[in-house]
């Protein structure tokens, strides 16, 4: 029988970028990258060779420098060496969100255990930008556009439905995000893939703007985590 991380790795190196998205839209897929591969391969094998069920933790879809530059999901190079015990040369990069969600793991723990548990993952797996003038691009979410929500749409059912193929414990979901929330919820109601969602609020609006309550939003964090999975 295949394990999570069979499943997973299968997966992840299966994806293509979409071909139907306006033109100002961009896609990062760092799986095909063979450092990247690796990388992939690694952490799922290190944290995943089971068929235990997992409790999903679903965001909105990764930044450009999280699982835009490692393949894994909130997950900045410098965390999956400190936090994870996987070496790699990728560069380090900027990461608000990796930042607050791996003191979540940390406080949970540590890697070991919280994966033993849980599944971070996004409802579209691959990182969007969008072009602006002068500055680069920038990190774009599915929703920020009606356009770019319902091209996407149909890919981000696929990407929920396979993924609880992986081994998930369907009975709760937790989703990061109140915006998150509204088009999570839409997908459940139609498509029944979860009993019960949970929402905390996004890590990246926390360290953003709510820096300073930090230490509770961390604590909820935590509880909301022992709750889903008693």
């Amino acid at each position: 029988m295949n394990t999570f991380a069979d499943k997973a790795v299968a997966y992840y190196n299966s994806l293509a970028a979409p071909t139907n998205l306006p033109p100002d839209i961009g896609v990062m897929n760092p799986y095909q990258e063979p450092d990247v591969k690796a990388i992939v391969a690694e952490f799922y094998t290190k944290f995943f060779t089971d068929n235990t069920p997992r409790v999903f933790i679903l965001g909105i879809n990764p930044g450009r420098f999280g699982a835009g530059v490692t393949g894994i999901s909130f997950t900045t190079p410098q965390n999956l060496r400190r936090y994870c015990g996987i070496e790699n040369d990728l560069r380090d990069t900027p990461e608000l969100s990796s930042r607050f969600i791996y003191q979540v793991v940390d406080a949970f723990g540590g890697a070991k255990d919280f994966y033993a548990r849980f599944f971070l993952t996004s409802l579209f797996p691959l990182a969007l930008t969008k072009a602006t003038l002068g500055t680069g691009p920038k990190n774009y979410n599915f929703y920020d556009d009606r356009a770019t929500t319902e091209a996407l749409w149909p890919a981000i059912a696929d990407t929920v439905r396979t993924q609880l193929e992986f081994g998930c414990n369907r009975r709760v979901a937790i989703c990061l995000g109140r915006k998150n929330e509204t088009y999570l919820r839409r997908l459940n109601d139609k498509q029944g893939f979860f009993d019960r969602i949970v929402t905390l609020d996004h890590p990246r609006y926390i360290l953003q703007y709510k820096s300073k309550a930090m230490p509770a939003y961390l604590e909820s964090y935590i509880a909301t985590l022992h709750e889903c999975t008693e």
